[in-house]
């Protein structure tokens, strides 16, 4: 069964090292690990293609990012999921989580939006919840800023020291829930 890794996160190069596009940062770890390239879809995204083990037992694996904004997410997400014929249970969105402290990751699989327009919209074109989420913990705004604010800026200089470590250990979280299951990632990664 082929699993869909897909990084949240708007399009262009304005949006790129925003908080908003963690997701999309760990796509780029995935792909550069694997060593692969995105190319444009059909179905209005950049995806590539990869194994993940060896022999038999290796899991076919499609990584994407979604050409459209975050808000409109879901509906190239379904086609691409259509197009591979990938169910739900099997497909893992990398998304940006405000209550969650920055570097920290927690997995999961179903539950609510959190008020997350890329949640919410995969959550409406799926017309269900269940799909696995990895949560990159982005921390909330100090003081007054605007959380819709927050999320389309850059990671502060002190962040961007621990940035790259934060994403590698995204990318081995995703490996980590396919090859190992939800319940040992959780054990092993959840922080």
């Amino acid at each position: 069964m082929t699993w869909l890794v897909v990084g949240l996160g708007n399009p262009g190069d304005k949006y790129a090292a925003t908080r908003h596009n963690v997701g999309q940062m760990v796509i780029d770890e995935l792909v550069s690990r694997h060593n692969v390239k995105l190319s444009s879809h059909k179905s209005r995204t950049h995806i590539a293609a990869f194994k993940l083990g060896v022999g038999v037992d290796a899991h076919p694996v499609i990584v994407a990012k979604s050409h459209s904004f975050m808000n409109e997410t879901g509906g190239p997400i379904k086609a691409l999921a259509n197009f591979y014929s990938v169910e739900p249970q099997k497909i893992i969105a990398l998304h940006d989580e405000l209550d969650i402290p920055f570097a920290a990751i927690r997995t999961k699989i179903a539950g609510g939006d959190n008020g997350h327009n890329g949640l919410k919209s995969m959550t409406s074109a799926f017309g269900t919840a269940e799909y696995y989420r990895v949560r990159l913990g982005i921390g909330r705004p100090l003081g007054e800023q605007d959380p819709g604010d927050f999320v389309l800026k850059a990671f502060s200089k002190v962040e961007q020291k621990d940035l790259g470590e934060f994403i590698v250990r995204g990318a081995d979280v995703v490996e980590s829930l396919i090859t190992e299951g939800l319940e040992r990632t959780q054990t092993r990664y959840n922080s």
